[in-house]
């Protein structure tokens, strides 16, 4: 079976895409520069160029790209995370359109942030009013243009996607000051962190692909968020360092701009339609989490 898929060259879709292959799926990567990349026997790079016509049926479109959140948000980086999601996801929806057979399903990128901040509310797939901030309305703008795919009846998914750990994304990021033995909470430390092991990101995303009951909003997070103070304190044990340097809300606004509120601020998100559908979490708690993906880093 084929999928085709964008962002495939990012953290999520280079994971994504070995698991793919590995579980007898043939990739298609459509990326702006496939002569940067070599196929190999269970992926081919494909331009936006392309023609759909050439293409053999897609099982499913999986759409994962979009300018990366890290760095210092100027305007024109979040001009940038804004418009390369919009544009990106306009392309994919007339390309499919071009496809000879429509794909089974299209499963569009998303988060939580999605669903705003908050130190007290519970987030589920039910929330269907969304936040007021920046992300919020990223991932709203985001998910309506991929709603522009129902008209030629095919099923849609909004993955949105938690804090994924692994060897890219916040992870790295977050595990540096630890290892320097200057670990600790950052801002208050109350901020829950919906995260997610990378393995079961890449599982749950294949997962809602091939369940077919499976519609709408499901977010790609364990079922067992932790608080900021939680979460850095746990880190340090599996790293064997101390946690004692809090991290004040100033610093970060000054290291990072605006995006120090993916850090300083959070939400509590369950994944409710995982849930529901006996989804089973390689990793559902953090420590154990934390612990693989400790030994990964070290191998």
């Amino acid at each position: 079976m084929n999928v085709l898929l964008t962002g495939g060259t990012g953290f999520i879709g280079q994971a994504l895409s070995n698991y793919l292959s590995e579980h007898n799926y043939y990739v298609y990567i459509l990326t702006r520069s496939p002569q940067k990349h070599t196929n190999t026997n269970g992926v081919t790079f494909i331009g936006y160029d392309h023609p759909a016509e050439q293409l053999p049926p897609m099982k499913a479109v999986i759409n994962l790209a979009g300018e990366s959140l890290f760095g210092y948000w100027t305007k024109t980086k979040k001009e940038a995370i804004f418009s390369s999601r919009i544009q990106i996801t306009e392309k994919i929806v007339t390309f499919i359109e071009k496809l000879p057979k429509l794909p089974e399903v299209f499963i569009s990128g998303s988060a939580v942030g999605y669903y705003g901040t908050s130190n007290d509310l519970m987030f589920s797939e039910n929330t269907t009013t969304p936040g007021e901030d920046f992300l919020a309305k990223v991932a709203t703008k985001w998910e309506n243009i991929a709603k522009k795919a129902e008209k030629s009846g095919i099923r849609i998914v909004f993955t949105r996607f938690g804090v994924v750990l692994g060897h890219g994304g916040a992870l790295p990021m977050m595990r540096l000051p630890v290892q320097l033995g200057v670990g600790g909470k950052i801002g208050s430390g109350e901020q829950w962190i919906s995260w997610v092991h990378i393995e079961d990101a890449v599982r749950l995303i294949t997962f809602c692909m091939e369940n077919t009951a499976i519609s709408g909003a499901v977010n790609i997070t364990a079922p067992h968020p932790k608080q900021n103070k939680v979460f850095m304190r746990t880190l340090a044990k599996v790293l064997k360092r101390p946690y004692w340097l809090p991290v004040p809300s100033l610093f970060m606004y000054a290291a990072l701009g605006e995006m120090a509120e993916l850090i300083t601020k959070g939400q509590y998100v369950i994944p409710k339609k995982a849930l529901d559908h006996s989804f089973s979490f390689s990793f559902p708690y953090l420590e154990e989490a934390l612990r693989q993906l400790h030994h990964s880093f070290d191998e």
